[in-house]
Parts: C-alpha cells; structure tokens; sequence
C-alpha cells in the first residue's frame, strides 16, 4: 500500500487481530478482488531507533512476500509492530504474524488454506 487512505481505511473498517509484538488489521477490497494482496506496515519510535525499525520492516517484508506467493488474494493488510517486536527473534515474529494473519482473514470473509493460523 501506498496511500494514507488505504492505510486509514483499513485500520477504521478492517478486522484487527492481536498479538504480543504484533497488530494486524485486514480488509478485503471491494474492487481489484482477484488482484494479490497488498501489504502496509506501521513501526513507529517506540519500536525503537532507525536501526530497530528498519529491522523489523525487514522481517515483515520478507513475511509478505511468503504470503503473497502462496496466500489469500484481494486483501488489504495493515501490520503493526508494537514495542517489544525488535527483541523477538525471526522465528517468534513470523509465529505471531502468521496466527494473526490466519485470524484476521476468516474474520475478514477471505479464505485461509494457505495461511499458517
């Protein structure tokens, strides 16, 4: 994603799953249905500093590119990283967007045999 708008959109309407490092939020669009899923991520600075942010970016990029190869189609997802998301290791991160992502998808109407929930 790369409009305020789809972001805000998402967060207002979307279906939001928590964990502990962790906030998901998960929209299915209305138009562009069969189109892959797009991918928004918040890491604000009480992540921590650039480096502890860019890192967890990185993860969660990484993470979305699994998804998108291999997951649901015509979702708008948000993934917020709360504090603590920098100090989990890569394994733990995955586990807890992975949960959520399976959670937020059947909340959201979508389909989620691909996902690891």
């Amino acid at each position: 994603m790369r409009f305020s708008q789809d972001f805000a959109a998402t967060v207002r309407s979307g279906t939001r799953t928590g964990r502990r490092n962790v906030v998901l939020y998960a929209r299915l669009r209305t138009f562009g249905a069969d189109e892959p899923t797009r991918f928004g991520f918040i890491v604000s600075k009480a992540v921590g500093n650039a480096v502890h942010r860019n890192l967890v970016k990185r993860r969660f990029r990484a993470l979305a590119a699994e998804v998108i190869a291999t997951g649901p189609v015509g979702l708008d997802i948000v993934i917020r990283a709360l504090p603590g998301a920098a100090e989990q290791d890569w394994s733990e991160l995955g586990k807890q967007v992975n949960s959520a992502l399976g959670s937020a998808v059947r909340k959201a109407g979508g389909t989620d045999d691909s996902v690891n929930g």
